[in-house]
This record gives C-alpha cells, sequence and structure tokens, in this order.
C-alpha cells in the first residue's frame, strides 16, 4: 500500500545550502554533503535537492556535486537545477538519482518531459510548478526563473499536460508560502489533486508537523515537502537539521492517514 511521504527539500546555491523566503534572501545553512549524512542516520522517506542558480546562470547541472550527493544519499534522491534536455536527465539518472525534475524547460517545451519519460521512465521524470497568487489574489499563476517571470499558465491546465507529456510526480511549489512555515497552500494543493491522476508532492510553508499532519489527512496518500521545518529549530531560527524520528512518523502517519 502506498503512503505519504514526508520529505526535506534542500536549496542548493554556490554549491553551499541556504534556504529562501518568498525565493528571496538565501540564507546560509551548512554544506549540502554534511546535510545528507544526517538525513541518512534519520532515516527520511525521499529528498529533493534544487540547484537554485544553475537555470538563472545558464549552465549544466553540476555533475560532479550530483554524483557526491547520489553516492551518499541512502534514501530516494530527487534532483532539479539546469536540466534542460532528456539527454542530461538521462545522464542524471546514470549517477545514481532516482528523480530528475524539471521546471522552467519543461514550461517551454513539454516534449522535455516526453522525450525524458521514454528514456528513463516516468517515474523518475518530476515536473515542478512553482506558484504565485495574482497581484488581486483572484488566481494561481506558474511562474519560472526563481519566481521573477511570469508565464500566464494556470497550475491546473498545465499540470494536466505535463502528466499528458508523461511526468511521473507534480511538485506545487507556493511562492507565496516559502519559508514563511504557516502551513500549506491547502486550496491549491486540492485544484491541483481533483485534476491529476499521478502522485502529487506539496511544498512551501510548513512551519510544524501538524501542518504535514493536516496535509495527510485531507489528502492521504501524497508528498509533504518542507524545507525550514527540516533545518531550522525555534522561534529564533537557528541551523538544526532534524525530522521526526521512527514513532513520530508512524504515529503522525497513521493518526491521519486513510485510504482513499
Amino acid at each position: 500500500m502506498l503512503r505519504p511521504r514526508i520529505i526535506p527539500c534542500l536549496l542548493v546555491k554556490d554549491k553551499g545550502l541556504v534556504k529562501t523566503t518568498n525565493f528571496k534572501n538565501p540564507k546560509y545553512v551548512g554544506d549540502p554533503i554534511n546535510a545528507v549524512k544526517i538525513f541518512n542516520e534519520k532515516e527520511v522517506d525521499e529528498l529533493m535537492i534544487f540547484d537554485i542558480d544553475a537555470t538563472k546562470e545558464k549552465r549544466e547541472p553540476d555533475y560532479v556535486m550530483i554524483e557526491k550527493l547520489a553516492e551518499e544519499c541512502r534514501m530516494p534522491l530527487c534532483y532539479g537545477g539546469g536540466v534542460t534536455t532528456a539527454a542530461q536527465v538521462q545522464r542524471i539518472v546514470q549517477l545514481g538519482v532516482e528523480k530528475v525534475a524539471v521546471s522552467s524547460a519543461a514550461m517551454q517545451n513539454s516534449d522535455l518531459v516526453s522525450k525524458a519519460s521514454d528514456l528513463v521512465g516516468r517515474q523518475s521524470v518530476v515536473v515542478v510548478l512553482d506558484i504565485k497568487k495574482s497581484f488581486l489574489g483572484r488566481k494561481y499563476e506558474v511562474w519560472t526563473r526563481n519566481g521573477k517571470r511570469n508565464t500566464g499558465n494556470a497550475p491546473v491546465e498545465l499540470a494536466q499536460e505535463m502528466e499528458k507529456h508523461g511526468a511521473g510526480e507534480i511538485v506545487i511549489n507556493s511562492v507565496d508560502n516559502d519559508g514563511l512555515m504557516k502551513g500549506y497552500d491547502l486550496p491549491l494543493a486540492a485544484k491541483i489533486r481533483e485534476v491529476i491522476h499521478i502522485p502529487l508532492t506539496i511544498l512551501g510553508g510548513a512551519g510544524s508537523l501538524n501542518d504535514i499532519g493536516i496535509l495527510i489527512n485531507r489528502f492521504g496518500t501524497i508528498g509533504a515537502a518542507a524545507g525550514s521545518l527540516f533545518v531550522f529549530k525555534g522561534v529564533y531560527r537557528a541551523v538544526l537539521i532534524n525530522y521526526p524520528n521512527r514513532s513520530e512518523k508512524d504515529s503522525l502517519v497513521s493518526q491521519n492517514f486513510h485510504i482513499n
């Protein structure tokens, strides 16, 4: 039986681990390899690592870094950043990465998703949709380039299109909630969940295990991803890599998980 996944999300900038707020003001929080080692010990369900500079700087993924991360990682790993071709997706999978995330390039060319899916299998192709509310808060729109470029696309239709083209998973990342630790955008999650039939992961806003419990309680089998929650501790946001232990996680899932 499929179960909910609780997923730390790590952001890499200049080879260091950072955390942002609303996709701005990156704060250095440590070394990515050290973070992976700690998460290994904590037996996390899955790990997502995004290089937030690669696309902006129009460079290829850092394959040396990716290989080191994959070699160290003992849990399923999803990498994203700078991926623009199906050949790059294949190369990254060959380095030992289970899933490869695409975003900007998929918005520009949906054939990338189809070709990558044909090469490595759709289970290894993830599409990330960075989403903001419009100025008046009346509708959601998909943005790219670290939240700098508005595609004008509605996330519901785009998620459906990406599934049609071969995406094996959709990650919904709320730019408005990023780093605020005030809870997930549940209405946004509901809109996407209603229209796709592939795994869905929600990112942006989790500030407590209770927020994850609320997400699981509402949606059942879903990916609950978080950044700040798993790298900060306390009201002063002291840097501390953390993750629920096995009993906490089992309790959280068993209390809130319902078969749909």
